[in-house]
């Protein structure tokens, strides 16, 4: 749709009428309409490439390489086989705004302000502030997504960051140092990216593949699958195996971890083994890979339907988005019609993207610096959990966030059982994606290696060392009005005055996590819509452009039993199969995501 004339009219109608009413105060109708008017302008003028992937068709496939036509690779190469390296596995991000606007400040400019003012004035939790339509198992959901896509590697060990301290700060050294963004060595600024933005490199597979389960290098991948029809390997404690080296469960991507992304990895591991359980029982003939190849594309894309149709609603809880994100998976034909007579047509206006044709709206597919911004929801993460029994609701432990994360969640794994994990996340509240709101302990986190770093403050200056413009640029950018004031930045006359004095009186200084934490949200939201316009262009993206979300979503290369599969599941069948202690609680929600009750019925 987007560049017919039809999406010409639209952008035009929108265009006008969101100068006086934004599109979530619209009635449903014209709201959606709006939304799609708004993908189809972030489609035409916010997507930018830094790779050139596009300019030159890779070789044909060799007779190895056949395999692939109907899996996914580890490293995230052929999944175009046109274009065989995008989204792959050391490939560049791209961008989402012009790359004249992508480079970074000169770097006194770029520690202005200090980013460790901003995180100890405006970032750091005074009190805990609550997302009371959320549970803590959703805060665990969208870290498990992140590592899907996107990680820019480790820091680059030499001349880091320095960041002057005030005498009264409490940091242990000073100055604060932290790790340069690590470089892309194919970043050329004399020859081939001459007046192009410095590029980093994403050390994941930008497609949404599920590589934080199943790895991104055959090595990882190898060590993780037991060879036993297509099954990874879960031990006989029905925990994950354990790795000597980091004492944490040893699967994809382990890194950052702690006891909600543990629970998470180990369910799917479950779920992928589950599949396997029935694809070898329907395919008796079939080999350990076919088994595996199958299961994984499954596996993941039921992962996505979770993240399009329940995870996305559950934050982001207005009806609008609601249907327009049902709309995203089933169509606007609907889910009732599609299972009732199937797709009409490739449309994904009517039918939903997935089955739909592949498409790349002009630019190869890759994760963008704008979106790893965006996905910046730390405050998500609670200091303190209160870890219960679902039977009674019974006090059993409490707990600091270093108490539950790194090496000490295999030491709460063998106190507390995984169904009362569960229920203590799932009826706990994550927090508040807002100022004031960002975890303590993350703000002196202790890394493996001993030393401490300031979270928040990373944060902020890695939006500015990676060149995504401050907050009114950006927002002018992905075509929302610039804020004149801090008064109209932010209702709380409060915040107001605190922006003012870090910024010093300068809104156009304003970091763009900061602004995006302190502006009103629509009703329903729990972050703002200027994140929600780079979610708008690239949530329909990552399954627009993966040919397993589109043309090759078929029975033919997912098995009918495969398809079935997608569809009739939702988290809670999920983590019913796995865990059906859970159902007293689960039977009371109509989304996983949110709170669970503290009373069984």
């Amino acid at each position: 749709m987007a560049g017919s004339p039809l999406s010409w009219l639209l952008i035009k109608t929108f265009s006008g009428i969101n100068r006086v009413v934004p599109w979530y105060r619209l009635p449903k109708p014209l709201a959606v309409l709006n939304l799609v008017a708004i993908r189809d302008t972030l489609r035409q003028r916010n997507l930018h490439d830094t790779t050139g992937t596009m300019s030159t068709p890779g070789p044909e496939l060799t007779a190895e390489q056949q395999r692939y036509r109907t899996a996914r690779t580890v490293d995230g190469t052929l999944n175009d086989l046109k274009y065989p390296t995008m989204g792959s596995v050391g490939t560049r991000f791209a961008r989402n705004v012009p790359l004249k606007f992508g480079f970074p400040d000169a770097p006194a400019a770029l520690l202005t302000p200090n980013p460790r003012t901003v995180s100890a004035r405006l970032l750091a939790r005074d009190t805990f502030i609550p997302a009371t339509s959320l549970n803590v198992l959703a805060a665990a959901w969208i870290q498990f997504q992140v590592h899907d896509w996107f990680n820019h590697g480790m820091p680059e060990p030499e001349n880091p960051w320095e960041l002057p301290l005030d005498q009264a700060d409490p940091w242990p050294e000073r100055p604060m140092r932290i790790g340069r963004t690590r470089r892309d060595p194919t970043y050329a600024p004399e020859g081939k990216d001459r007046g192009l933005p410095p590029t980093s490199i994403n050390t994941s597979v930008h497609w949404w593949d599920a590589s934080q389960i199943y790895g991104n290098t055959a090595e990882a991948q190898a060590s993780l699958r037991s060879g036993d029809k297509g099954k990874l390997i879960v031990g006989a404690d029905g925990l994950l195996p354990l790795d000597p080296k980091t004492g944490t469960d040893r699967t994809g991507i382990n890194d950052n971890w702690w006891v909600g992304l543990s629970l998470l990895h180990t369910l799917f591991t479950k779920e992928h083994n589950a599949i396997c359980d029935r694809l070898a029982a329907e395919y008796p003939d079939w080999s350990d890979d076919q088994v595996f190849d199958r299961a994984r594309l499954i596996n993941g894309a039921l992962m996505a339907k979770i993240h399009t149709v329940e995870w996305t609603p559950g934050i982001l809880a207005q009806p609008t988005l609601r249907f327009a994100m049902r709309g995203n998976w089933w169509g606007l034909m609907g889910e009732r019609f599609h299972r009732g007579f199937g797709r009409l047509g490739r449309s994904d206006f009517l039918g939903g993207i997935p089955g739909s044709l592949t498409a790349h709206h002009g630019a190869p597919y890759a994760m963008t610096e704008e979106f790893t911004a965006v996905y910046r929801l730390h405050p998500l993460i609670p200091d303190d959990f209160n870890f219960r029994s679902l039977d009674g609701d019974r006090s059993l432990l409490d707990q600091t966030f270093p108490d539950v994360e790194g090496r000490n969640v295999r030491k709460l794994q063998s106190q507390i059982a995984m169904p009362d994990l569960f229920y203590s996340l799932g009826s706990s509240n994550p927090g508040a994606v807002t100022l004031h709101n960002f975890p303590r302990f993350l703000r002196q986190l202790k890394q493996p290696t001993g030393a401490l770093v300031d979270l928040a403050a990373v944060d902020v200056l890695r939006d500015r060392e990676r060149g995504v413009p401050r907050y009114n640029q950006f927002r002018q950018l992905l075509h929302k009005p610039r804020v004149k004031s801090f008064e109209q930045l932010t209702k709380n006359r409060v915040w107001a005055e605190e922006l003012r004095e870090v910024y010093d009186n300068d809104v156009d200084r304003v970091d763009t996590m900061v602004g995006m934490y302190a502006e009103p949200t629509p009703r329903g939201f729990g972050f703002s819509d200027t994140a929600f316009r780079i979610f708008v262009l690239m949530a329909s993206r990552r399954l627009k452009s993966d040919r397993f979300f589109t043309t090759d979503y078929t029975p033919a290369v997912y098995t009918k039993l495969g398809m079935d599969w997608i569809d009739n599941n939702t988290m809670s069948t999920v983590l019913l199969r796995h865990y059906p202690s859970l159902a007293p609680f689960l039977g009371q929600v109509n989304n996983a995501f949110a709170p669970w009750p503290r009373k069984a019925r």
